[in-house]
C-alpha cells in the first residue's frame, strides 16, 4: 500500500525549516545553557567546551534567526560585552528542550539518573511535555495521531 504522504510535496516543510536552525548539536546545547541562565559567551564556552568559533557562529545564527537577542553589559574596568537572552521565539522552544530532555532521560541517562531535572516553580513537581488535541484530549500513543495535509500543502507534480 502506497503512503498518502507521497502525494504531497515537502518543499515547504516547517519541520525541515526548523531543523535548518536547530539541527546541529551545539545549537541545542547553547539553548540549554541560555535556558539554564548561562548567558555570557565565556561562561558558555568554559561550561560546555564548545570551540570558540563554533560558539560564535551558533550565537550569531540564533540572533539572526530571532531566537536570541544580544544585551550589552560591562563589568567594572572591562570593555563592553554582550550576553544572550531568549526572545519570545526562543522561549517558544522550551517544550522542545523539555521533550528532548525527557527522551534523553528515558534512553540515555547514566545509571544514577539525569544530571538535570525541571520542576514547576509553584509546586515543585517534575515538568514533562504532554500532547493534547485542540479539543483537550491527551494524546499518549503516536498511533492515535493521523498526519494530514495542512493549509500550506502542495500536491506533488
Amino acid at each position: 500500500m502506497r503512503p498518502a504522504a507521497l502525494d504531497w510535496s515537502v518543499e515547504n516543510c516547517t519541520i525541515a525549516r526548523a531543523m535548518e536552525i536547530l539541527g546541529e548539536r551545539w545549537t541545542l546545547v547553547v539553548l540549554r545553557e541560555v535556558f539554564n541562565g548561562v548567558r555570557r559567551f565565556d561562561d558558555m564556552r568554559v561550561r560546555t567546551g564548545i570551540p570558540r568559533q563554533v560558539l560564535t557562529n551558533r550565537l550569531a545564527m540564533l540572533v539572526e534567526q530571532g531566537v536570541l537577542r544580544r544585551e550589552p553589559y560591562r563589568e567594572p574596568g572591562s570593555r563592553l560585552r554582550h550576553e544572550y537572552r531568549l526572545t519570545d521565539k526562543g522561549l517558544d522552544l522550551w517544550p522542545v528542550l523539555v521533550a528532548v530532555l525527557g527522551w534523553g532521560d528515558r534512553y540515555l541517562a547514566d545509571p544514577d539518573g539525569s544530571p538535570l531535572t525541571v520542576a514547576h516553580r509553584d509546586c515543585g513537581a517534575e515538568v514533562r511535555v504532554a500532547l493534547r488535541c485542540a479539543d483537550g484530549h491527551e494524546v499518549t500513543d503516536p498511533r492515535d495521531v493521523v498526519p494530514r495535509p495542512g493549509p500550506g500543502a502542495r500536491r506533488r507534480s
